[in-house]
């Protein structure tokens, strides 16, 4: 008999506000941590209406122009995980929460990323985008509040362009990591939602990250629908890490748990903590 393939859950493609795609991630991570026997999570999701995604350290009141967030009718949220800001709009967001004791994910935080890049690779090179793994990041970049104008370790890139901004973090034995694979960039939107002292400097910044981030959009050989996407993506998960998914909805606890942080994450005092 040939050994049994461990099996994960698989969230399919939903979309949610922002506070709810943040409680979501963080609701499935809390059941796991209460459930020894919990499956692993793979889940992927979308955004309505677009929102400004901001890492949980980043100041709200120096790095984000409320009053444009406002006028362009952008949410704003604060993630659990690190980072910088990303404007979600036109992307697939993947979640992949899993307990550290997991095969897969027993060595290192970059280990990890390794692994999880490794997966999405699968996928992104099966719709005919040709990136590849970065494999350290530029130590002497000096970013911006945005996310994806620099690799960092063992993220995907297109020419040396950033394509794939994932975040990561660990909390009561869980890792949950989730990032954004972008169709399409709305870069001077981006930007207008960011304090930055003058227009010249705005313009320069718009410039500059144009030259070390892409979209797919940007780099692909053909159009690519989420779905199709989502599909190969959930293949190179299987065949990376060794795992069946099993399609699922969130359990009834998940639920209950998801609509209680729902009030923390579009509460002013959590985005604005900062």
């Amino acid at each position: 008999m040939g050994i049994k393939m461990k099996t994960w859950r698989y969230l399919p493609y939903s979309v949610h506000t922002g506070a709810e795609n943040m409680a979501i991630d963080e609701a499935i991570m809390d059941g796991m941590k209460n459930n020894h026997d919990a499956q692993p999570v793979l889940r992927f999701y979308g955004w309505e209406p677009a929102t400004l995604s901001l890492g949980y350290s980043q100041s709200y009141s120096r790095e984000v122009n409320a009053e444009a967030c406002r006028q362009a009718n952008i949410d704003v949220v604060r993630r659990p995980t690190g980072g910088r800001a990303v404007l979600h709009q036109y992307e697939l967001t993947y979640s992949v929460i899993v307990p550290e004791s997991e095969d897969n994910f027993k060595g290192t935080i970059i280990q990890s990323y390794l692994k999880i890049s490794e997966a999405l690779l699968k996928g992104i090179k099966a719709v005919g985008v040709s990136a590849e793994i970065v494999a350290q990041a530029r130590s002497s970049h000096m970013g911006t509040a945005a996310c994806f104008d620099a690799p960092s370790w063992y993220e995907l890139a297109v020419g040396g362009k950033k394509l794939v901004g994932s975040a990561q973090m660990r909390k009561d034995g869980i890792l949950l990591q989730h990032g954004s694979i972008i169709f399409h960039f709305d870069t001077e939107l981006l930007f207008s939602l960011l304090k930055l002292s003058n227009e010249e400097v705005r313009q320069r910044l718009i410039k500059s990250f144009k030259t070390k981030a892409c979209a797919l959009d940007e780099v692909w050989t053909r159009p690519v629908t989420i779905e199709e996407l989502e599909r190969e993506t959930c293949l190179g998960f299987e065949e990376i890490l060794g795992i069946n998914l099993i399609p699922a909805v969130l359990t009834n606890e998940e639920k209950d748990t998801s609509q209680r942080l729902v009030q923390k994450y579009s509460s002013l005092e959590w985005t604005m903590k900062r």
